[in-house]
């Protein structure tokens, strides 16, 4: 190509065969595409999931209990929904029946944050239904 011309922004286009029948994949190319678009997904999914640890469960179940004693909230405040008390003490008695089950069987860390959590919790759980019988 010279410095006069010009490159050519679109390629010609090349005039379909009325005779050809569409190409299709074999089902063992199918399946290897479905294969590795399955294994990608996966990959993904791992990638966005933590690894699963006893620490990480605690950390849900506190999550959870912190939600319905209403200590976290998302949006304004005054669409903040009263605490469920109900279920915010499902979830510290689900903690207190992991401590039970689990002594003598936890690294030290793992064993403070269940400890220290649950403290935690049920002294917020006090305060949220004294709250809650004052109103």
């Amino acid at each position: 190509m010279s410095d006069t011309e010009t490159p050519k922004t679109q390629p010609e286009e090349t005039p379909a065969r009325e005779t050809e029948a569409p190409q299709t994949a074999a089902p063992e190319t199918e399946a290897a595409e479905a294969g590795a678009e399955a294994e990608a997904s996966l990959a993904e999914e791992e990638l966005l999931a933590p690894p699963p640890t006893f620490e990480f469960l605690v950390l849900d179940i506190v999550t959870a209990a912190r939600l319905h004693l209403g200590l976290l909230h998302f949006g304004e405040e005054k669409d903040r929904p009263k605490p469920n008390l109900r279920a915010a003490r499902h979830a510290i008695d689900m903690l207190g029946m992991l401590l039970e089950k689990t002594q003598g069987n936890l690294e030290m860390g793992e064993k403070r944050l269940l400890e220290n959590s649950l403290t935690e919790l049920r002294f917020r759980y006090v305060q949220a239904a004294e709250e809650a019988q004052a109103k």
